[in-house]
């Protein structure tokens, strides 16, 4: 009958009995109302069944040999399995006993023999209730309802599952991190519905530029993190770039009104360093923040980042009262020179090997910051002889981690502390005018907890203290001579005949800065040295003044 046909989508059923007559009886009924049957003789053969692929309803006999019905339902109920699995057993027993053992090692209906097709079609009809229903609660837990991609919870159960197959056959596994740039302006300024609109373009738009074997979620808020199987980290970087360019293309009508937005992006793959998936996504996490600092609306490989150790967020915490008021300004290492985007890759060449430094920042005609640029840079443009004609605006890095100098020192130190990169750049209206590095957060953080007082005397090391006046009036001595001596071969320098004289003065003023505050942490404990050290001072200015 018509009413019989089975056309939901939970309609497929394996049937297991060792009867042959059984088997074939069972299955005309059923594929008559439109199921899809296979067919398994006992329970070793049902299990193969099942991991191959997974049913939708488990029709079994309660004896069979090897594998009984009980011990079959039993071993069902602890495979994970991609959903759940509706058992129904077929047997004469009847007794209490017999179906609360049966319902206890999780079967869900009985049916008992002689088998009648109505009864049958009925039980399996109320079954596909339960099963839609539990697909909806599935689907509820699984899946976001704004924008229907999959939860975060969900996506990384995928990403554990895909995680183990790469590993297993060698397989290259990337991940990429997306934030919707400035998205809190889009609530503030339309609303929070338009910012519920935006959201689900970008989600159909992720969607619609996935493989099959990929996975997309909403990972929280205007973040999203796609799973990309089979991909290297360069492949899911290009991947990226074409969403980027196509979100940046994307109209969203909200009443008379078009929204546009742009996405920044961070891309990373899995490596034998690498060693969980809540790692990769991390690692892509660290590129998304990156690329939102450097500019935003880019895309920022996590290769492209140098390495660094994780540090103990939650014991720094204790200590931020240390940064209270503390700006960029106040901790950065003063920017005295620049490249120019316009000059060559030979003359930068020149001036790392002068000033002794391995990275500087790159401005335009007008002193606008453009991009930075590493020995590392210059070592990839030296393919041909003519590279040394190559200007610098072909080779450098354009994005550039910056802070405007009025930043709270704790913003950059956080920064820092969470990503793989060294050194930013500060800067004042788009012009540089300082870096922090780890090395000057280190050095900023000792001078100030020695000159705060912070340490016990039994904390500072003896060579800090009055406990040994003659080691602390060498110390400042020595620093002091090595002080009187770069600035007598600078003050020579400045007197020859050069034609860059800028490198000097960079590495130079580099130097002396680095001993100046080593001068001021041992200056606090050893006072009666300190007399020392300005004698010392004054006769390095003395000499070097007294220089032709």
């Amino acid at each position: 009958m018509i009413a019989d046909q089975m056309n939901s989508a939970h309609s497929k059923i394996l049937l297991v009995d060792d009867d042959p007559a059984m088997l074939r009886i069972l299955s005309k009924w059923l594929e008559k109302a439109g199921y899809e049957v296979r067919q398994a003789g006992d329970g070793r053969q049902a299990l193969a069944a099942i991991e191959t692929e997974c049913p939708n309803f488990l029709i079994t006999d309660w004896e069979m040999p090897q594998i009984d019905g009980l011990q079959l339902c039993r071993m069902v109920r602890e495979l994970n399995l991609s959903h759940y699995v509706y058992i129904l057993f077929l047997t004469v027993k009847a007794s209490p006993a017999e179906l609360i053992e049966g319902l206890e090692v999780g079967a869900d209906d009985f049916l008992s023999k002689p088998v009648y097709q109505g009864e049958l079609l009925a039980r399996l009809r109320a079954g596909s209730r339960v099963l839609e229903l539990e697909h909806r609660l599935s689907l509820m837990a699984r899946t976001d309802p704004l924008t229907g991609l999959m939860t975060q919870r969900s996506f990384y159960e995928g990403l554990e599952k895909e995680w183990q197959r790469s590993k297993r056959f060698h397989l290259p596994l990337s991940c990429v991190m997306l934030d919707i740039d400035f998205f809190k302006r889009v609530n503030d300024i339309h609303g929070h519905p338009a910012g519920d609109a935006v959201l689900k373009r970008v989600g159909e738009l992720l969607a619609d530029n996935c493989r099959g074997s990929d996975s997309v979620c909403r990972y929280g808020g205007e973040e999203f993190c796609v799973m990309l199987p089979e991909t290297s980290e360069m492949d899911a970087a290009l991947w990226a770039e074409r969403v980027r360019q196509r979100m940046a293309s994307m109209v969203t009508p909200v009443g008379q009104k078009k929204i546009r937005i742009t996405g920044s992006f961070g891309a990373s793959q899995s490596h034998d360093d690498t060693h969980t998936g809540e790692e990769l996504v991390d690692q892509a996490d660290q590129a998304l923040l990156c690329a939102k600092q450097s500019g935003r609306d880019r895309v920022v490989r996590y290769e492209s980042l140098s390495d660094a150790n994780e540090l103990d967020m939650e014991k720094a915490d204790k200590y931020n009262s240390l940064f209270s008021g503390i700006t960029a300004r106040r901790v950065m290492t003063p920017m005295v020179a620049c490249l120019r985007a316009d000059e060559t890759v030979g003359q930068a060449s020149e001036f790392f090997l002068r000033s002794r430094i391995n990275s500087t920042p790159v401005v335009d005609s007008d002193g606008k910051l453009v991009g930075i640029l590493s020995e590392k840079d210059l070592m990839a443009a030296m393919v041909s002889l003519d590279w040394w004609r190559t200007p610098v605006r072909e080779v450098m890095k354009p994005n550039v981690i910056c802070y405007e100098e009025d930043v709270p020192i704790q913003v950059i130190y956080e920064f820092l502390c969470r990503v793989s990169i060294r050194r930013v750049v500060i800067a004042k209206d788009n012009r540089p005018t300082g870096t922090i590095s780890q090395s000057t957060l280190l050095r900023w953080f000792r001078n100030e907890v020695i000159n705060q007082g912070l340490l016990d005397s039994g904390d500072i090391p003896e060579a800090l203290t009055n406990n040994d006046p003659h080691r602390s009036r060498q110390r400042l001595a020595e620093t002091a001579q090595t002080l009187a001596e770069l600035a007598t071969d600078l003050h020579c320098r400045l007197g020859e005949d050069h034609d860059d004289l800028m490198p000097y003065v960079v590495g130079g003023a580099t130097r002396i800065e680095e001993l100046v505050n080593d001068l001021l942490a041992y200056s606090r404990y050893a006072n009666e040295t300190t007399a020392t050290g300005a004698a010392a001072l004054q006769s390095m200015l003395a000499s070097s003044s007294s220089i032709d």
